[in-house]
């Protein structure tokens, strides 16, 4: 009687431990696919790439710039003829505005217009309160780590980045790579030459929201 008693309670308790450790493994499963899926839809905003006193001098400074020669509205507006050189008509969100081929990579990735969540599922994005590709200043780029800017981390400083657009063939030459946290004003400060500047969520392998940004800059070496 006494064993009968003792060994049902000993399935009891393995019962109870069973059901305890798989409902923390469901439980966790749950967390991290959560996790994940905020990750997937990671875009930037003021918040991603810096304050938001910094974004607005950018995008005063190119205003500035584009309203010194006569401009239309930004959409499907003809550029001024300060930038008529390169660009005759501006982008408007969602275009498709070029390639990014990064040969080290062997990758060729499109560019949109823009760099909100349904932008970055069509390929990397053009932050647009910074300049075009091939203009004097520094053009932004963003992209997901684990899909179009995944073995970002791998790039050296000499590989080139090409960009086509409608304006032309625009290549750049890693100049260097640095790892900010997330609000660093930095990443879209102006510059006095042509620059461009990829940037993804880091660390590469981080569950979730990642806390930092892993930045590649790179400098206008040819252009035709």
């Amino acid at each position: 009687m006494n064993k009968t008693k003792k060994s049902r309670g000993k399935r009891s308790k393995i019962r109870v431990l069973s059901l305890t450790v798989m409902v923390f493994g469901i439980g966790f499963i749950v967390y991290a696919t959560f996790n994940i899926w905020s990750q997937s839809g990671y875009y930037i905003d003021d918040n991603h790439i810096g304050n938001t006193s910094s974004v607005a001098s950018v995008a005063k400074l190119n205003k500035i710039k584009l309203e010194s020669a006569g401009t239309v509205n930004s959409d499907n507006a003809t550029v001024s003829s300060l930038d008529k050189a390169i660009y005759t008509v501006y982008p408007s969100e969602g275009d498709n505005i070029g390639s990014l081929t990064i040969p080290a990579l062997n990758r060729e990735l499109p560019i949109i217009q823009g760099t909100g969540a349904a932008e970055l599922e069509k390929g990397v994005g053009h932050f647009t309160q910074s300049v075009l590709p091939g203009q004097k200043d520094n053009c932004v780029i963003s992209g997901h780590r684990d899909t179009y800017l995944r073995q970002i981390g791998k790039l050296k400083l000499g590989d080139e980045l090409i960009v086509q657009t409608s304006a032309g063939t625009f290549t750049y030459k890693v100049s260097g790579t640095r790892i900010v946290h997330e609000n660093d004003k930095t990443v879209i400060v102006p510059m006095d030459h042509a620059v461009l500047t990829l940037t993804t969520c880091y660390p590469f392998d981080f569950i979730g929201s990642a806390p930092d940004r892993y930045i590649v800059s790179a400098n206008l070496v040819k252009s035709k």
